[in-house]
């Protein structure tokens, strides 16, 4: 049995997560990107309807990418060429299928991984302003505010888990980067240290045949 002064809240917040959970559609993905490949992706868009395109690279060379969008006609919307991140919003014209392309053709051996958003629509109003004579109680204030708040904290630990990602890569590649240097260091001061040991032994040998000659 829930506590004394708590059963009205409880309703609120299922609503909260309910109308969270019906808003606008957004695919995000995380994907390899070979060296001298293209990755399309596709949307089915109404038109009027406002888009958002949000794109990183995580991992992989200097962490830049080729990204292009077309409309249903093949018309350039958005073009950017070697982009390390970059956001970019639009509004459909017309019915049809959208593409965005992430290209990686200008690599030769480095693969890239590729994270981005693609965000169709807006999300709707937790209370719809229709047929309502009355403001907010302060009970559905509580619950807007919440909304929106939770919505920062999902755009901001996505953004962190994105650097923290980031990072890690460089990172490992930083470490590999070094244990290379470090064996290869090693292994010319184990080259050094023999050729010294070989140079000092012919040098002595050299002067020990010397001095028994002029012995002899």
């Amino acid at each position: 049995m829930p506590p004394r002064g708590s059963r009205g809240l409880l309703p609120p917040l299922l609503l909260v997560w309910a109308l969270a959970a019906c808003a606008a559609r957004a695919s995000e993905i995380t994907f390899e990107l070979p060296d001298n490949a293209k990755q399309c992706f596709y949307e089915e868009i109404a038109q009027g309807t406002k888009c958002t395109l949000e794109f990183q690279v995580i991992t992989g060379g200097h962490y830049d990418v080729d990204c292009r969008l077309e409309d249903p006609d093949g018309i350039v919307l958005y073009k950017e060429m070697k982009k390390q991140y970059d956001s970019f919003t639009f509004t459909a014209s017309r019915n049809g299928t959208y593409k965005f392309c992430f290209s990686n053709e200008f690599s030769t051996f480095t693969h890239k991984t590729v994270y981005f958003d693609f965000q169709v629509g807006e999300d709707p109003p937790l209370f719809p302003s229709e047929n309502r004579v009355t403001a907010l109680t302060q009970m559905e204030s509580a619950c807007v505010s919440i909304h929106e708040a939770l919505k920062s904290v999902i755009d901001y630990q996505t953004h962190f888990r994105l650097r923290e990602a980031q990072g890690r890569s460089r990172a490992e590649d930083l470490n590999t980067r070094v244990a290379y240097w470090s064996i290869g260091e090693a292994i010319i001061l184990l080259v050094v240290s023999v050729g010294q040991v070989f140079l000092l032994k012919s040098f002595f040998s050299d002067k020990r045949t010397t001095a028994t000659r002029v012995g002899s």
